[in-house]
């Protein structure tokens, strides 16, 4: 709409309300019929605007899921943009319009870090979109998810950051205090580091993680003598899901100045052991065949290993040691129980006699105890 149409929509609104002649209200009426013009207008070219977008960027899913995230801040920002261009135009006269410009600049600062923030998360979501983690060889696909989701969470915190200031500098006060503060750089430097020493540490610890990932996640983990998987990575700290359903939470630079166990880093596949304790009399291949024949029995079993091995001999009995592999710590953990009980069932059918026991041998009058017997 033109300068005429302004000046028209403007006549009219004071014929029908006279009262706007008072002194001081008029000069306003000018700059509250162009920000509802602005506004129109901003309703109008900004929804055709974001179909045309949209239908353009549908076979892309980038662009497709940046222009779905960042609809309402651009819109927001292209009013402000105009409006900011109105404040300007208007009369330096007017009162209170320097605060209403200052207001103005606020929200756009405002806005384009809501903006900036947007476009992080979208591009965010769209590589862990790509990158799904529920195929069965999921260790590229937890490696980029993992990098994603912590490096776009310092970006975001980089992108509030740098809004923030930006915008509280624009304050007077501010910019004394921070003149202010120049001359006593020194001790100002150091308080401000020791105090922002955690969230820094942090910070810095999460990027770190991203970029060499000593944990991704859902990897298998044991932290604390815990046993779980990683669960979530934030900017401060890291969610481990214990295997009996609680969560141990972890500072971000626990992991950097502390060992821990990690069985996923390079592949999910794992070795499992399972140990028996049996009499020496106990014959070995038909134990062996039986722990061969459950491994093939088992959907847990992927096939790589299956041995049974004598591991100790003491003085009293044998142990039996079973090493079988799995496609990952949870099938293992199935694995080893099965192959646990079914050589247990197997020994006490077949070779009861040659379990473990405590035995004592009565010679004459002298009792001897603790000693396996020949018999």
């Amino acid at each position: 709409m033109n300068e005429h149409s302004s000046n028209w929509l403007e006549n009219f609104i004071f014929s029908a309300m006279p009262w706007i002649g008072i002194a001081g209200v008029r000069p306003w009426l000018q700059v509250v019929v162009q920000t509802l013009l602005a506004l129109l207008a901003v309703f109008v070219f900004h929804g055709i605007g974001t179909r045309v977008l949209e239908r353009l960027s549908a076979p892309f899913p980038f662009t497709r899921r940046l222009v779905r995230y960042t609809n309402q801040t651009g819109g927001v920002i292209v009013f402000l943009l105009l409006w900011q261009i109105v404040l300007r135009n208007a009369a330096d006269s007017l009162a209170g319009i320097f605060l209403l410009r200052h207001l103005n600049a606020l929200a756009l600062y405002m806005a384009f870090t809501w903006f900036g923030v947007r476009c992080v998360g979208a591009v965010a979501d769209t590589i862990v979109e790509l990158n799904p983690v529920d195929a069965p060889d999921n260790l590229q696909a937890r490696r980029i998810q993992t990098q994603t989701k912590v490096l776009a969470r310092a970006v975001i915190v980089l992108v509030v950051m740098v809004g923030s200031g930006l915008a509280l500098m624009t304050l007077p006060l501010l910019r004394q205090i921070g003149t202010s503060l120049l001359a006593s750089a020194g001790v100002a430097g150091l308080v401000i580091g020791f105090a922002a020493r955690p969230v820094l540490s942090n910070l810095l610890a999460g990027i770190q993680l991203a970029l060499t990932q000593p944990i991704r996640l859902e990897d298998v983990v044991i932290v604390e003598k815990e046993w779980g998987q990683i669960e979530e990575i934030t900017g401060t700290y890291v969610v481990v899901r214990i295997w009996d359903q609680r969560r141990l939470v972890v500072p971000l630079q626990w992991f950097i100045e502390h060992p821990f166990q990690n069985w996923t880093r390079t592949s999910s596949e794992i070795l499992g052991t399972v140990l028996i304790w049996a009499d020496y009399r106990l014959p070995l291949d038909p134990v062996r065949k039986e722990a061969e024949r459950l491994c093939e029995a088992s959907p847990a079993w992927d096939r790589r290993l299956c041995v049974t091995q004598v591991v100790e001999a003491g003085e009293r009995a044998m142990q039996l040691r079973v090493l079988v592999s799995a496609g990952d710590a949870g099938k293992s953990w199935d694995l080893r129980c099965k192959i646990r009980e079914g050589l247990i069932d197997f020994i006490q059918k077949n070779y009861p006699e040659y379990l473990p026991r405590v035995r004592a041998d009565v010679s004459g009058e002298n009792i001897i105890t603790d000693r396996v017997d020949s018999d």
